[in-house]
């Protein structure tokens, strides 16, 4: 797999590319050292950067403090990959889906791909909220969903739905333990 021919491939051709996709391994010890652990440190790079070296309005926090935090953020990623495969394959069954952990790992890994390289604008702390063109993963999910999970026609956007509730209540969680521990 081309790293960067595979982000391309997701971001402009998803139903395409979600074919290719369920062809692949679908293991966690293939996906994560291969895109997710790469993709995912964008966000986390980028914000390290934008708060710590580039700044705010003159502010700026520590360097020590913002690589800790990046650290933990980037951390917490990898984990609601985890969290959120589990979530697409234990919906499945409720919704007419196959149920598949490999296939859900597959949808859980790639699925984010629009939303953390939208973490590069996080370089300029003021260019920030175009972050929000990272919804289009939302579109992603439920390509993904459709093309791997297979759920019954007819459920299909339920399904995506409710992944969508459980994934913002897990990433509300992981926010929520970035901002006790760092206070942003």
């Amino acid at each position: 797999m081309n790293l960067v021919e595979r982000i391309k491939g997701i971001l402009l051709q998803p139903k395409a590319e979600w074919s290719a996709i369920e062809s692949e391994p679908g293991d966690a010890g293939y996906l994560f050292p291969n895109y997710v652990a790469i993709v995912a440190a964008i966000p986390a790079v980028c914000t390290f950067i934008g708060t710590s070296i580039v700044g705010y309005g003159g502010y700026r926090i520590g360097i020590g403090l913002g690589l800790v935090r990046a650290v933990v953020v980037y951390a917490l990623s990898l984990a609601g990959v985890f969290v959120v495969a589990y979530i697409i394959d234990f919906l499945a069954g409720t919704f007419g889906a196959r149920k598949s952990p490999e296939n859900a790992m597959r949808v859980s890994a790639y699925a984010p791909t629009a939303a953390w390289i939208a973490g590069v604008f996080n370089i300029i702390p003021a260019l920030a909220f175009l972050g929000i063109l990272g919804l289009y993963s939302l579109y992603l999910l439920h390509t993904g969903i459709v093309a791997l999970m297979k759920p019954a026609p007819d459920k299909a956007v339920l399904y995506t739905i409710a992944v969508i509730v459980c994934a913002i209540i897990v990433w509300v969680v992981i926010f929520g333990i970035t901002a006790l521990l760092f206070g942003v």
